[in-house]
């Protein structure tokens, strides 16, 4: 069982900044996903970002967020971050750090593990 705690959303105008952390206790197996997935008023989860690892680190990217977000692992800390570059009212909605074993590119929602989701606000 995998506990997962996110902190750091919260409210910001367009073009702002947030940056999400997700605390994992025990640390994932290796073969784990690590993913932040979003979902917005009326619509389904999606994945905007996710962390693994085949023989070296690979990340994907949702298409709405590529180039905005990063993703990435802070091992000091021992969370996987998400910074969020130049919001958009779009982005609005509950963010959810989800862990689970790697299928293909970590693509799909659909994860053994996840925390209680942190709400990203972007008003324009």
């Amino acid at each position: 069982q995998v506990q997962l705690s996110e902190s750091g959303g919260g409210s910001v105008q367009t073009g702002g900044s947030l940056t999400l952390s997700c605390a994992a206790s025990p640390h994932p197996a290796r073969e784990f996903c690590m993913a932040w997935v979003r979902q917005v008023p009326g619509g389904q989860r999606e994945v905007v970002a996710a962390i693994f690892n085949t023989g070296g680190i690979n990340r994907h990217y949702g298409a709405p967020v590529k180039g905005r977000f990063t993703i990435s692992e802070d091992k000091l800390k021992n969370t996987v971050d998400l910074k969020m570059n130049n919001l958009e009212p779009e982005d609005t909605g509950v963010c959810f750090c989800a862990a689970g074993p790697r299928s293909g590119i970590c693509n799909r929602p659909e994860f053994d593990f996840w925390g209680q989701g942190i709400q990203v606000t972007v008003s324009s």
